[in-house]
């Protein structure tokens, strides 16, 4: 099995076993093609910081990354904050069938490495494709609830007339085929979420949010 990452990732994969022959680093609009499928993975511009620890901050390259077999094309951002680029990712790489953006953790502030609801749909106006939100609903790393990120997404979607793509965890989907969503996560138990989210179950999340909702 291959593994491709950005260019300096390499060294941890070797940290953690891989052997090096199985490891490509990339640059920038660099590609590799997985042997004898016919997949293709270019990395592309992304707009955050690097690192895994308080010594290593932007040691290692950020990457967005597009993957294209002979049927179809899906692009993964990546955590990232709003970027002009993605007008020359289309170009360069697309048309794109399927386009997952980062939505969540998410605070005004963030903006720069952060796109949230708002600017995924700019993003994504950029891009074209059928649009998968992905990175929310995990780790507590904003002042919101965690389900407010797709909520917020969901109304705004049907304002602009995007196609999202939000199928259940775990369930078998075909982006192409799925219309319609199904808002699964208002079905979720909050208060297990809440004792997920903490280590001894007190915590408590705020009511306020950071952007009006409607």
């Amino acid at each position: 099995m291959p593994f491709v990452a950005s260019l300096g990732v390499g060294a941890h994969l070797e940290y953690w076993g891989v052997p090096p022959a199985r490891i490509t680093e990339l640059d920038w609009w660099e590609s590799y093609t997985v042997p004898d499928t016919g997949v293709v993975l270019t990395a592309a511009p992304s707009q955050h910081f690097s690192g895994r620890g308080l010594k290593d901050r932007n040691a290692t390259l950020w990457s967005s990354f597009a993957i294209r077999s002979p049927r179809h094309a899906v692009f993964f951002s990546g955590d990232t904050g709003l970027t002009t680029e993605y007008q020359s990712i289309r170009e360069r790489l697309g048309p794109f069938d399927l386009v997952m953006l980062e939505i969540g953790a998410f605070h005004p502030a963030w903006g720069d490495i952060h796109l949230g609801p708002d600017n995924a749909l700019k993003a994504h106006a950029m891009l074209g494709g059928v649009l998968m939100p992905v990175h929310w609903g995990t780790f507590a790393l904003a002042m919101h609830a965690w389900d407010q990120p797709p909520e917020r997404l969901l109304k705004l979607a049907a304002d602009t007339g995007t196609q999202l793509f939000m199928p259940l965890l775990g369930q078998p989907a075909e982006p192409a085929h799925s219309d319609i969503v199904e808002p699964w996560w208002r079905a979720v138990d909050d208060s297990a979420v809440r004792h997920a989210a903490s280590h001894d179950g007190e915590v408590t999340w705020p009511t306020s949010v950071p952007w009006p909702l409607d």
